[in-house]
């Protein structure tokens, strides 16, 4: 028997009995991998962590580089750098528990103190046009709709209040939040402040214990998932924090008490694909019909032309060109992510379908410049 025909035999049977010892025992490995992610969890989160500050901590790297060009600092351009991107993070971290969640509570407060008046205002509003086009209709009756917007407000507004303790609930212990946090945050900054060098250890490790016909392909893989997800990640958040900042400068003059509840709905939502800037407007639209059916008008009009400006020349200057993945593509990525994975899947099935697609695609130049010749005895 021919050795390369024998060899591949015994692989198909060894991954056989692989594929039966784990669907038989699915429950001994789901909990495996459950125990590795909760060991491993510092490494994972200070992974992620320096890889959202990567790009920021590259381009203060640049700025320092061309300061410190001249001089005698200038290997010290990296390490500034990642002081900065960390301190930018917890500057952030702090302008949001400073003053846009006091703002959000304040508006979800006035919301609250006004609610019945503006049930009744929408009641009357929607009772009078079913009079005027003569709709042979019960009078609509929003009492129970009061109550059951008073609780879910006063439940949100009661988990922004105690947004601290509760998610000092989440855990086991104070200590074991100190001590992920800790060791997360000394593994991010390892890796950032030696982000080129663990590259290049890894190109190593993938040459010295991989074949070459493996390690080429799977860095290349690599790279262009590193650089999708880096673009996603830095898009999403660059296109919300914008696209919130704007809406609530608009809704200052549309609205002013909701400008902060507003801008953050919409600001939220825009981190979702596709769905998410409709989610933001249907909701900020149904709060402000409540509060006067012609703020409601205006809001959504100015939404729709504040989107075309942003997407159209805002976006495409601050974070560059999209990820390369057709319309049609990034509707059945989000549909089918959410369908397996929830919130999770829709968060990660576009940067992972554009991967795919790329990746299919460079595979089909490949065979149309240099089609695989057939046997046609």
């Amino acid at each position: 028997m021919d050795k390369k025909l024998l060899k591949s035999i015994l692989l198909i049977i060894t991954y056989s009995v692989l594929l039966v010892m784990v669907l038989a025992r699915l429950d001994v490995v789901t909990g495996t991998l459950k125990y590795l992610l909760a060991v491993f969890r510092p490494l994972i989160i200070g992974f992620c962590l320096a890889f959202i500050l990567n790009r920021p901590c590259q381009f203060f790297q640049r700025l320092y580089s061309r300061g410190l060009d001249s001089t005698r600092l200038k290997g010290a351009a990296r390490p500034l750098a990642v002081v900065t991107s960390y301190l930018v993070l917890i500057l952030l971290i702090v302008a949001v528990f400073s003053f846009v969640v006091p703002k959000l509570v304040e508006s979800i407060q006035t919301f609250i103190l006004n609610l019945s008046g503006y049930i009744s205002n929408a009641q009357d509003s929607i009772n009078a046009l079913l009079a005027y086009f003569h709709l042979d209709m019960e009078q609509l009756d929003l009492s129970s709709l009061n109550d059951t917007l008073r609780k879910l407000l006063d439940q949100a507004l009661t988990f922004l209040s105690g947004l601290g303790p509760q998610l000092i609930e989440l855990t086991t212990s104070i200590v074991s939040i100190l001590v992920t946090g800790v060791l997360s945050l000394v593994f991010s900054i390892y890796m950032l402040s030696g982000w080129d060098k663990l590259l290049a250890q890894c190109r190593r490790l993938m040459k010295a214990y991989m074949p070459v016909r493996v390690a080429g392909p799977l860095s290349s893989v690599l790279e262009l998932t590193a650089a999708t997800f880096t673009k996603f990640v830095t898009g999403q958040l660059i296109e919300a924090c914008i696209l919130g900042s704007l809406v609530s400068a608009g809704m200052l003059f549309i609205q002013a008490d909701y400008a902060p509840l507003i801008g953050v709905t919409v600001g939220a939502s825009a981190l979702v694909p596709v769905a998410g800037a409709y989610i933001g407007a249907i909701l900020s639209a149904v709060l402000l019909l409540m509060v006067s059916p012609l703020k409601a008008l205006i809001f959504l009009l100015f939404l729709a032309v504040l989107q075309q400006i942003e997407g159209n020349v805002i976006y495409p200057r601050v974070v560059g060109s999209s990820l390369g993945l057709p319309g049609l593509w990034v509707l059945a990525a989000v549909t089918v992510g959410g369908s397996l994975l929830g919130l999770v899947g829709i968060l990660i099935s576009v940067p992972i379908a554009s991967i795919l697609y790329t990746l299919l695609r460079r595979d089909l130049h490949k065979r149309l410049a240099h089609p695989v010749p057939r046997d046609l005895s």
